[in-house]
């Protein structure tokens, strides 16, 4: 509509008489110009299958103003049927990347549980052979079993990619000490525990214990800062 009315009111800036004098009636037929809109009606005269209406009757109607300069005629719309540009959509909010190494608060609380589970299985075996004390494959599955249960809540609580990543080390290092558990079980019922007792170092410097202790150590240390890491000794 409002292109409607600029075309209207430029067609009749061109052929309208402006003094306010009336057309010639020749070829006329009766109309009245209506604007949506807007109160107030113009006669309408046709002329040589042209429509022609009175510029002062069409700015009354739509509130604009009408001023001569020189053999100039300037008409001022009102701002509301002024045609303006579409105002571009606003942009979409940017969101920050999403951080795919961070680790939920869920799977930091089942990880830190199960890593002292962890502890308290393979510092018991240790204490005990280092001490001479018998332990067998039951006592040994008692510990496995706590930590297994420990490994089974921190998989259902792993939610993202960064978790199950962790959940991987996690599973390694209970790997690695249900591992170290059994050699020491084999190695009690083998009388072959002595050299342990011997020396307190001695347990601690293997191969076995040492990746242990320094994935255990790690795994504490990435849980804590609650952003993935890997680490090639919970490999």
């Amino acid at each position: 509509m409002r292109n409607g009315i600029r075309h209207s009111v430029l067609t009749t800036a061109l052929f309208v008489c402006l003094s306010g004098i009336s057309l010639a009636q020749q070829d006329q037929q009766p109309r009245v110009l209506v604007i949506a809109g807007h109160s107030g009606e113009a006669a309408v005269i046709q002329k040589d299958g042209r429509a022609y209406v009175e510029l002062r009757s069409l700015v009354e109607i739509v509130g604009a103003s009408l001023s001569f300069k020189g053999n100039r005629v300037i008409l001022g719309l009102p701002t509301s049927t002024v045609s303006h540009p579409v105002d571009e959509p606003p942009a979409s909010p940017t969101h920050p990347p999403v951080d795919d190494s961070t680790l939920s608060h869920e799977f930091v609380r089942a990880g830190i549980e199960e890593i002292a589970t962890l502890r308290e299985w393979g510092s018991t075996m240790a204490y005990a052979v280092q001490n001479g004390y018998n332990i067998t494959q039951e006592w040994a599955a008692n510990y496995r079993e706590q930590a297994a249960n420990s490994l089974r809540l921190a998989s259902a609580a792993a939610s993202s990619e960064a978790d199950r990543k962790a959940l991987q080390l996690l599973t390694n290092e209970f790997d690695a000490v249900r591992q170290w558990s059994d050699k020491l079980v084999e190695a009690r019922n083998s009388m072959d525990t002595a050299k342990y007792a011997m020396s307190p170092d001695t347990l601690r410097n293997e191969p076995l214990s040492q990746k242990i202790l320094t994935c255990g150590h790690f795994l504490a240390q990435m849980l804590g800062s609650g952003t993935f890491q890997d680490n090639g000794s919970c490999h």
